[in-house]
């Protein structure tokens, strides 16, 4: 696979024209746009030191609590569903595997 590989066969003379064509194109405001490119380039990079850091932070943190400390009856996440008005929802499974809800 050939990233950016074409750059590679882009010559002087080619390279010259396209520097002509962007100073005809953005003229006087060719610093700024560099300028400001720029600014996007390091703030891209404060983004990624972020997320870097947050996922070391999260890695090096030790678990919450092994499975013998969790309390019968499974995750300490878990929670009964609820139904549309906030009461609690019991779920019985009938004979054919369908799920119906009782009040």
């Amino acid at each position: 696979m050939m990233t950016l590989g074409f750059l590679q066969q882009i010559g002087m003379w080619e390279w010259l024209a396209l520097l002509a064509v962007a100073l005809l194109l953005f003229g006087g405001r060719l610093p700024d746009v560099a300028r400001s490119m720029g600014r996007s380039i390091i703030e891209f990079k404060k983004g990624l030191k972020g997320v870097e850091d947050e996922i070391e932070e999260k890695s090096s943190r030790p678990a919450s609590k092994p499975a013998s400390e969790l309390p019968a009856g499974g995750s300490a996440a878990y929670q009964q569903p609820l139904g549309p008005g906030g009461e609690e929802r019991r779920v019985a499974h009938g004979a054919s595997g369908d799920a119906t809800t009782g009040g």
